[in-house]
């Protein structure tokens, strides 16, 4: 069974990374962010996303505890960071609407978390697995988690031409005040 997740995962992984760098070398073919936005992109954008962060909890819970970590790390720091990644990613997709948390356009947001990164959510999305992968101390999540921190860790390349071409010089200021990530 873990094996099976750990290919699911990683193939969703794999193909989510490999749309992502298809939308970066052609961006006017590209996926991601998507060039039209209909009643499928939500499907096509969420499913494999909430399918991914699904098999990366069910890994962690069937190997539950293969790594063994002091409790403080575990519950403390994974727990924390597991909870503060949520509020923030949530809070922020609150406030874009899940149509442009989806690739919708919409208008530049630069208030929030969008004052200190241009990719909150993402980061968000990077703490809540770090803090998943300490929670539940399981070495077969680890490939999987890593897999999709770098899926996390790209999709920005393929977002900041869109957000060039769609917001200007508006988003060139933007761009110029605040940094990728952190």
């Amino acid at each position: 069974m873990l094996l099976t997740l750990s290919i699911i995962g990683l193939a969703i992984a794999g193909q989510t990374l490999a749309a992502i760098i298809w939308s970066i070398a052609k961006p006017s073919q590209r996926f991601w962010p998507p060039q039209r936005y209909t009643w499928v992109t939500p499907i096509v954008v969420w499913l494999p996303t909430f399918t991914l962060f699904a098999v990366i909890v069910a890994i962690g819970v069937l190997d539950w505890g293969s790594i063994e970590l002091p409790a403080w790390l575990r519950f403390g720091i994974g727990g924390v960071l597991i909870v503060l990644g949520n509020l923030a990613v949530w809070a922020e997709v609150a406030g874009f609407g899940i149509a442009q948390t989806g690739g919708a356009e919409g208008v530049l947001k630069t208030n929030g978390l969008y004052r200190y990164s241009r990719n909150p959510q993402c980061v968000a999305d990077t703490t809540m697995l770090i803090g998943w992968g300490l929670l539940a101390g399981s070495v077969a999540a680890i490939p999987v988690i890593f897999a999709a921190i770098i899926v996390l860790l790209v999709a920005p390349f393929a977002e900041e031409p869109w957000m060039q071409e769609t917001y200007g010089k508006e988003y060139e200021a933007y761009k110029k005040r605040v940094r990728r990530y952190l």
